[in-house]
Parts: structure tokens; C-alpha cells; sequence
């Protein structure tokens, strides 16, 4: 599975269970970490773990699974690694603490009409 395949996937579970503001960073020229963050978030706690499990089954059905998935219980800042790509799912209040956008705003929006 290609990358674009994969954040094709991640982006149209995320948004088919109606998660906010969505987005694909490129910070593979930054970091080692990944190649790519896609970073969203619900409405609740519950809405983040259901998107969650929404980008899990998804990607499953494809026959990647995550690497690890972390802080499923308290579901306030989800952070699933599927090793080139890390999907990072908030509740509003934890994204806008954390503000994840501006701590990588070095690296490279990418515009995920292209993934719809």
C-alpha cells in the first residue's frame, strides 16, 4: 500500500465519521519520526475514540495495522503510529493546547481535498 493510499484512507475514514479540521502535514524532511501527521479532532471523547476506531478498522480492512495506539482510554489525545504516518486524534480543548500545527509549522501542508 502507498503512502497516498494509506493517507487516502486515513483521511476519508476521518472525515466519514465527521471529524474537524483535518490535516496532513509532510514532516519527513524534519524528523525521523514519520513521513507524515494527520491531525483532526471530535467532539467528545467519545466521538475521538469512535474516529479512532473508524481509522483502525479502515486501515485493518487494507491489511496495515498499527505499530501502537495510545491513550485510547482517556480518548482525549489519541495517537495511532502506522510507522510512516502518525494520526493524532483530539478532543477540541487538548488540540488547542497542544496546538500540533504550529509546533511542526515548519513542515508541509498538504491539501487533503486531494485524499477525498
Amino acid at each position: 500500500m502507498t503512502q497516498t493510499e494509506k493517507l487516502s484512507t486515513i483521511v476519508k475514514a476521518l472525515d466519514g465519521k465527521g471529524a474537524i479540521d483535518i490535516k496532513v502535514i509532510k514532516i519527513g524532511d524534519l524528523t525521523i519520526i514519520a513521513d507524515y501527521f494527520v491531525i483532526a479532532h471530535g467532539t467528545s471523547t467519545t466521538h475521538t475514540r469512535g474516529l479512532a476506531d473508524e481509522v483502525d478498522f479502515r486501515m485493518g480492512e487494507k491489511g496495515v495495522s498499527a505499530a501502537r495506539i495510545e491513550g485510547f482510554d482517556g480518548a482525549s489525545w489519541i495517537a495511532m503510529d502506522y510507522g510512516d504516518i502518525v494520526v493524532h486524534v483530539f478532543y477540541r480543548d487538548v488540540r488547542e493546547q497542544y496546538n500540533l500545527e504550529k509546533l511542526w509549522s515548519d513542515g508541509e501542508a498538504v491539501d487533503t481535498a486531494q485524499f477525498l
